[in-house]
């Protein structure tokens, strides 16, 4: 953790709206003047796609078939790590990009699958922020959690997870049902072992609830939507928080536990502003006189 240069971790696996949540936070770094610089966690990725592709295979055939990108050797952890000191004591740092489609190819100027160069961080940023699958972790190599001032975990329950993951690789990606369900499978041991044992270390955990059947996440033909669903909003540490205020500026809100909160789907992105605004500008109002 770093008061003069504070960075906000932001981890959910894919599928999970870690990206929507982003957009939350772009919002608020706009209205309040924060100038933030952004690291993604593609691309800390270890492999690109074509090397990914073969490194699977190499796996597979040698019994292994739990690899995936979820998985800690998958990742350049130890360098986000350092991504992650470096800016904390100097408010410097370096990253690269993932270009995932035609679209990133065209502004980054890569074939999609490929990473860009690392580069530097543009100078006088208030904080960083990280979006990522490993923006938390805690093992016998690393602890990105000590230090990241603010960590948000965003995780849908596991159907709905599934649901968004399908959908949108289906449409952005092309990929089968019948492919992305291979893939859900072969995460699944990381899933378990390397991202939930994050949302243990998080300050604030959004979990996405749907009122609706998805007891069969293969088949659903549409993914719930927000007016079909309960949010549950977990502070790890509920000092502070102002509940009496949530609640009342929530309509439809009430509290279940000491530290949590269910809200309306509809009404997430009034509570994350309502949350994380006087937590940002605390940050940055620390760094700018610490």
């Amino acid at each position: 953790m770093s008061r003069k240069h504070p960075i906000i971790s932001v981890t959910g696996s894919s599928g999970a709206g870690t990206t929507t949540v982003k957009h939350t936070f772009d919002q608020i770094f706009r209205r309040e003047g924060v100038t933030a610089v952004s690291i993604e966690g593609d691309a800390f990725h270890r492999y690109d796609r074509a090397a990914m592709k073969e490194e699977l295979a190499r796996r597979s055939e040698a019994g292994d078939l739990s690899f995936s990108h979820f998985s800690y050797d998958a990742n350049e952890l130890e360098k986000l790590e350092e991504a992650f000191r470096v800016y904390g004591q100097t408010g410097t740092g370096f990253t690269r990009h993932y270009v995932h489609d035609d679209r990133e190819a065209e502004l980054y100027g890569v074939t999609p699958g490929r990473f860009t160069e690392w580069e530097d961080f543009a100078e006088g940023s208030d904080l960083l922020f990280y979006e990522g699958l490993h923006g938390a972790v805690v093992n016998d190599t690393v602890n990105l959690a000590k230090l990241a001032d603010l960590k948000i975990g965003v995780v849908p329950v596991i159907n709905l997870e599934w649901i968004q993951k399908i959908h949108r690789d289906r449409a952005s990606r092309g990929y089968s049902t019948e492919a992305v369900t291979d893939t859900i499978l072969r995460r699944m041991h990381a899933y378990v072992h390397c991202i939930c044992p994050q949302f243990t270390e998080t300050d604030i955990n959004f979990q996405r609830v749907p009122v609706v059947d998805t007891s069969n996440p293969f088949i659903a033909r549409w993914i719930p939507t927000a007016d079909e669903s309960l949010v549950v909003i977990r502070f790890k540490n509920p000092r502070g928080i102002d509940f009496p205020y949530l609640t009342s500026m929530i309509h439809g809100s009430w509290m279940t536990r000491a530290n949590s909160v269910v809200i309306p789907g509809p009404k997430l992105d009034l509570a994350m502003q309502l949350i994380l605004t006087p937590l940002i500008e605390r940050l940055v109002r620390e760094s700018r006189h610490a």
